[in-house]
């Protein structure tokens, strides 16, 4: 080989030495084993997030109990309206003219009356002296009576159609806001088969209540007089509050998901709220100051070679049944990962509150593995096993247990 040769590769043995040196020196610190957060006291508030439609607390709808054609609009939306204002009327026409005809109805009833009224009297003098018989006598009383109840028939149509005519003026019957109008001059009003709705009337628009939709997983931590607290679009981020009023029974169901109405009633003196918007409501269940925290990641990290303890409840011991409802957490020890067996309460996003254990604050307390899965490849080993001797697999280390 020529000395040319022999320079090249040195420069080549001389460039790979220089690179794994560099990566000697350059090393990265070997990370600890697990990740781990110390065990704190602190404040948690535990929260259930539902949402709901804001309406004022009492709405009042407005209908008519005739058929007609609008004549008159006297009120209109967001006007303020007293108890008994003019707000409608329709064409009186046709009511007029019904109660002209039942009074002439009535009248022509009258007249016969008194007709056979005096037809009863004078045969009634006849009777008595003999002249007609007594079934003469009857029948023309009879006749009298007839008369009479249908002269009764005539004034209650009377009564009927002026009713009819003063039901064709609209007023309001309570004092408060009008939200919605849905009739205009010129629209016909049938009311054939039910009462249409010509106004809504918000009687206080300074209560106002939210419709919340509570999940059934949820409902049972609803209280009535619980504190909610809720946001609008509109308003961004300023909060208002509520108080829990009603708990409907009700259930609702949708695409087999179950949710209950709770009712919350917030006061709205300034006029803020408006109809119709959507609140997103947050009941507040719990909140504690001072308690015992632990990361909610802490709840799922199980070592790869930790095997749970098998517990019974056996003929429904109690204390059986209680170390059923405490979890495994795992402390860090020297390097070692222990298990510390603890009840858990209240929580929210993050952490969870310790109601009874045997973890202390300041205590560092697992949450997760730093050792990383080799690919499996030409070095690495099969898919579904680790780098770790005996091939134990990783995928069941998100699953918690007991």
């Amino acid at each position: 080989m020529s000395k040319r040769g022999w320079i090249i590769i040195g420069v080549i043995v001389l460039a790979v030495l220089a690179y794994f040196g560099w990566q000697r020196a350059n090393r990265p610190p070997e990370l600890p084993p697990y990740k781990t957060q110390s065990v704190v006291r602190g404040d948690l508030r535990e929260e259930i997030s539902a949402n709901g439609v804001l309406n004022p607390v009492r709405v009042v709808n407005v209908g008519t109990q005739v058929s007609g054609t609008v004549q008159a609009l006297y009120a209109d939306f967001n006007d303020k309206v007293a108890a008994g204002q003019l707000l409608l009327r329709l064409d009186p026409a046709l009511f007029n003219s019904a109660l002209a005809q039942s009074d002439a109805a009535l009248a022509n009833a009258r007249a016969n009356a008194a007709l056979q009224a005096a037809n009863a009297r004078r045969a009634g003098e006849l009777v008595a002296k003999d002249y007609i018989s007594r079934q003469d006598y009857e029948t023309t009383l009879a006749a009298a009576r007839t008369t009479a109840a249908q002269v009764a028939q005539a004034e209650a149509r009377v009564r009927q159609d002026r009713a009819n005519l003063e039901f064709s003026v609209i007023r309001s019957p309570v004092s408060g806001v009008v939200i919605s109008r849905q009739i205009d001059i010129g629209q016909t009003v049938a009311a054939a088969f039910n009462t249409p709705t010509l106004f809504q009337i918000a009687r206080d628009l300074t209560q106002m209540q939210i419709e919340a939709s509570v999940a059934e997983a949820d409902i049972a931590k609803v209280q009535r007089g619980q504190r909610v607290e809720f946001t609008v679009d509109a308003y961004g981020l300023r909060s208002f509050a509520g108080t829990v009023d009603q708990i409907r029974l009700n259930p609702t169901t949708q695409q087999n998901v179950v949710t209950y109405t709770v009712i919350v009633t917030a006061a709205n003196p300034d006029g803020t709220l408006l109809p119709g918007m959507t609140a997103n409501a947050s009941f507040l269940v719990s909140d504690l100051k001072g308690a015992l925290l632990v990361p909610n990641a802490a709840l799922s990290f199980k070592p790869d070679d930790w095997k749970p303890q098998r517990t019974g409840n056996r003929g429904g011991n109690s204390d059986a049944k209680r170390v059923q409802d405490m979890v495994t957490v795992f402390v860090l020890e020297g390097d070692q990962a222990k298990p510390r067996r603890i009840k858990l309460g209240a929580a929210d996003a993050d952490n969870s509150v310790v109601v009874s254990g045997e973890l202390t604050p300041g205590e560092q307390i697992i949450t997760g593995s730093n050792k990383t899965e080799k690919k499996g490849g030409l070095f690495g080993p099969p898919p579904g096993t680790t780098g770790r001797p005996g091939g134990r697999s990783n995928k069941g280390e998100g699953k918690s247990g007991s």
